[in-house]
């Protein structure tokens, strides 16, 4: 009888290169002419980031920057889920943008179904955040990589691929 082997779907960020790419955009922010005197903050939690600045003009600007700085950082624009803009006292803007880690269970069933329809002999497991694969073949675990990585543009969250066994 064969073992089975395995891998983790996970959808994860490095929150450390996060801090640097936000450190990184004020410091852009600080030395850009169109910007310096905006009094511009990004507020980084463990789950959240605020924006604030003087427009929506700037904001924009500001969103272009911290996007520019996290592809630098090999950082998926997909972790941002931007919220509304909204207007604060004294006339200024602020933006909550939400961090995307995990994979929720709706995702998780869409991930599923695709990998089922696509490789019937293939056993995708929900576990909490994660989706663990199970396979007898690993030429069959290697193609659902494969395929995963086809159809990233289809779904909005990043995966990686973790506990190859």
């Amino acid at each position: 009888m064969a073992s089975e082997s395995s891998f983790d779907i996970v959808s994860d960020f490095d929150h450390q290169e996060l801090v640097n790419a936000v450190d990184q955009a004020m410091r852009e922010i600080q030395t850009r002419y169109d910007l310096k005197d905006t009094k511009t903050t990004l507020d980084l939690s463990k789950t959240e980031l605020l924006i604030g600045t003087d427009t929506e003009m700037t904001l924009r600007a500001v969103r272009d920057i911290l996007e520019t700085k996290a592809l630098r950082r090999q950082l998926s624009l997909k972790i941002f889920d931007y919220g509304k803009p909204e207007d604060i006292s004294g006339g200024r803007v602020r933006q909550a943008v939400a961090l995307r880690k995990g994979i929720n269970s709706e995702l998780a069933k869409k991930i599923a179904k695709m990998i089922r329809d696509q490789f019937p002999k293939i056993q995708p497991r929900i576990q909490g955040e994660t989706l663990r694969v199970v396979s007898k073949s690993r030429d069959e675990l290697q193609a659902v990589i494969k395929f995963l990585k086809e159809q990233e543009g289809q779904i909005d969250a990043p995966l990686q691929v973790t506990n190859y066994r």
